[in-house]
């Protein structure tokens, strides 16, 4: 089968030859329908994110129809339409017992960092990693929902986020649209912050009360204006830079709480005392539990959740990719084998 392959940093992307997957007893087949281009990948092709081993099949945002199950499989069948929660939980380990199967002690699989992902013709993947996909929902959009949204609405939970909070989204990418939209629905106030004036318009549309165009100048000064003064109550940081994590900490009111989401090869310079007197707090969040895909995918389902999505074919990863980098991608990009 065909399959987007990792060998290392530097090396082009192509489609290459592999021997297609079996399914273990407790394993499902899928036939991929489209798989979500994240930046992940852009963090596997610069070097700040290292695979387990290579080469590596790419793609952990998932979505298709079940074509095989092993002899051990009960409650799911060949023909469902399904998605994948990448990170393939134990369901024993104190983290999983906690709820918090994202941070698995001894996970069965981990898409593209561990085991082999969605950038192929067909994946294997334990049948306690698939989630039903609701009837309607474009696979193409499911897909994309696997990161984006669930990591959206995990880092909402980690913040605490309160109705009528002031919340900054600081980078509209996949994940940042759908974070405006989670708040949206939380009862917030979206605060929309980036730099690409297409994506602050699709934010708006979105839900965003206001937005900040970050090459205008100072934008603590403008998320100050668009707070009373007060500063804001919450600010997610999507893109992890210097300059971004200097701007969002300038950015926040008394008892605000800074999430850290995105990074970069960036180092962030904090003053305690600057922190400690309007007792601020910083947390970060990673990722997501199998619950929040289940979540996002319903939202999705009712058209509380929506996803501008641009279909590549599998051979065109390469170029996908270089569009996601380039910020000629509004909204999500997938491969579609």
């Amino acid at each position: 089968m065909r399959a987007i392959r990792f060998h290392e940093q530097g090396r082009p992307l192509v489609v290459e030859e592999i021997d297609a997957p079996r399914p273990g007893p407790g394993d499902v087949l899928i036939d991929v329908v489209a798989a979500g281009v994240c930046g992940t990948e852009l963090h596997f092709l610069e070097g700040l994110l290292t695979p387990a081993t290579t080469p590596i099949t790419l793609g952990h945002e998932v979505a298709g129809v079940v074509a095989e199950v092993g002899a051990e499989v009960a409650g799911v069948a060949p023909g469902d339409r399904v998605a994948v929660h990448y990170l393939h939980a134990c369901h024993r380990c104190r983290s999983c017992r906690a709820g918090d199967d994202h941070l698995c002690d001894a996970p069965l699989g981990f898409l593209a960092f561990v085991t082999d992902g969605g950038f192929a013709d067909r994946i294997v993947v334990p049948a306690s990693a698939v989630v039903p996909v609701p009837e309607g929902l474009d696979l193409s959009v499911a897909a994309t929902l696997c990161c984006s949204a669930t990591t959206a609405l995990h880092a909402v939970d980690v913040a605490e986020v309160q109705p009528g909070s002031s919340a900054v989204v600081y980078g509209t990418g996949g994940v940042g649209l759908a974070m405006v939209q989670v708040l949206r629905e939380a009862g917030a106030r979206p605060i929309a912050v980036a730099r690409n004036p297409e994506r602050l318009a699709l934010a708006r549309e979105l839900g965003a009360a206001a937005t900040v165009d970050a090459t205008g100048g100072d934008v603590a000064a403008a998320i100050r204006e668009a707070t009373d003064g007060a500063g804001a109550d919450v600010v997610f940081e999507l893109v992890g830079t210097r300059e971004t994590g200097a701007a969002a900490l300038a950015s926040l009111g008394k008892r605000g709480t800074l999430v850290y989401v995105g990074y970069s090869f960036d180092t962030v310079e904090i003053t305690p005392l600057a922190l400690v007197v309007p007792e601020q707090r910083i947390v970060t969040s990673v990722g997501n539990r199998r619950s929040e895909l289940v979540a996002a995918l319903d939202l999705a389902a009712r058209g509380r959740l929506r996803t501008t999505v641009r279909e590549y074919p599998l051979e065109q990863a390469g170029t996908a990719l270089e569009d996601l980098r380039a910020g000629r991608v509004v909204g999500r990009a997938v491969l579609v084998p």
